[in-house]
């Protein structure tokens, strides 16, 4: 069976409108009825929700994939399009394959197959690229869910650590829009990077275990 091992890190939406747009989606308590009260709830969490865009493939953005064998860098959010159709190109070489990753199901996989939709950009085949996955499906093997059936959160990072493997360093991804916005798209890929390499030793134990 072939593996690949992949992650993806992302960032709020950076295009023209962004944060206002963000705006519009603060849920104002509704005890809050002066105008100038909303007003100052919504700006003072204008920064939050936008930030949130991160998380979601309709409005954030990729700013690195990698690979084990390849890093994939973005270093301007007009290049996107073709940087997915060079990652899926990539897999498409490989052939048959298994995805593994760290939350891959809840997070990475329906993120980009969004980001795909609004660029234009064609999916792979369906046993290259699933659609519509559930923890239990085979073509996929997800790290976080492999010990909780899908009821239970564990960060990759926790998970290496109990098993005695080196985790991230000070780094978070909460930072890496913060060294988007800094020109750090070398370190942002090393980063991600170092992710797939803790997957990949994570799944090795699983494998040696029995899995």
């Amino acid at each position: 069976m072939t593996y690949t091992y992949f992650d993806v890190e992302t960032i709020p939406d950076q295009s023209e409108g962004a944060l206002e747009r963000a705006k519009e989606s603060i849920k104002v308590p509704a005890n809050y009825k002066n105008p100038d009260t909303i007003a100052a709830y919504i700006e003072e969490n204008a920064q939050e929700a936008w930030e949130k865009t991160a998380l979601d493939g309709w409005k954030g953005h990729v700013a690195s994939i990698s690979v084990h064998d390849r890093k994939f860098i973005i270093r301007h959010v007009n290049e996107e399009r073709e940087f997915l159709k060079k990652f899926f190109h990539h897999l498409e070489c490989k052939g048959s394959i298994t995805l593994v990753g760290h939350n891959i199901i809840g997070f990475d996989v329906p993120f980009l197959t969004k980001r795909a939709l609004v660029l234009g950009v064609k999916l792979p085949l369906d046993y290259i690229w699933p659609r519509n996955l559930k923890p239990w499906d085979t073509r996929v093997f997800d790290t976080m869910l492999q010990m909780g059936n899908g009821k239970d959160f564990i960060s990759l990072d926790n998970l290496a650590k109990n098993l005695g493997i080196k985790g991230k360093g000070n780094t978070t991804g909460a930072q890496v829009h913060y060294m988007w916005q800094n020109g750090l798209h070398d370190e942002i890929a090393e980063y991600c990077a170092d992710d797939v390499r803790i997957v990949r030793e994570v799944h090795e134990r699983f494998l040696a275990c029995g899995w």
